[in-house]
């Protein structure tokens, strides 16, 4: 039996170097809410503000995306030093924040309702711009090519996954920007 597994064991080294680089993207979405009281006849708009905990730079938010795209990656060594990725593993977690009505008459829950679901929409879309720097990141360290020493792909594969968080981070931007955060889609009040 021993003879057997000392004899597979060439074979296993091959099929595992013939194997492609293995990537590995998990998604983590969490939503939360802040509860908003209204009175009837009071305003939402006015009410939201009042209740929002979203602060940034001196503005107020109804709701708020927080992404964080985080990566590891494995690597094979060559006898003569040279390096290349074997394994990824990059996340995504996210929280959503979101308002949760307690009280109003029948009107103002409706309009809340319709709102909430804009602002939802316009928050989920945040996600899947971190969703989409996650797959890049990840696409681009399994493209990472061999360098000359372990240490030098470390640095190159953490510069580009980098790089791509940082154009992602102005594409949430220009997202925000675009859509006047959220206010073409639906995402405002009149009141």
């Amino acid at each position: 039996m021993k003879r057997t597994t000392l004899a597979l064991l060439p074979l296993l080294m091959w099929l595992w170097l013939a194997l492609p680089a293995q990537a590995d993207v998990q998604e983590h979405l969490q939503e939360q809410y802040y509860d908003l009281q209204v009175a009837s006849g009071e305003s939402l708009s006015r009410a939201l503000d009042k209740a929002s905990p979203i602060r940034e730079n001196g503005q107020i938010y109804h709701a708020y995306t927080r992404w964080k795209v985080q990566w590891n990656f494995c690597w094979r060594e060559q006898r003569d030093g040279r390096c290349q990725i074997d394994l990824t593993r990059t996340q995504v977690n996210a929280s959503i924040t979101l308002p949760r009505l307690g009280g109003g008459d029948a009107q103002q829950r409706q309009r809340f309702e319709q709102y909430q679901g804009a602002l939802r929409e316009h928050e989920l879309g945040h996600y899947r711009i971190g969703q989409a720097a996650a797959a890049e990141i990840d696409a681009a360290l399994l493209a990472t090519p061999e360098y000359p020493s372990c240490a030098e792909l470390q640095q190159q594969a953490n510069q580009r996954a980098n790089a791509i968080l940082q154009r992602y981070a102005e594409q949430e931007r220009q997202y925000d920007r675009q859509t006047g955060h959220g206010r073409s889609q639906g995402a405002w009040l009149t009141e």
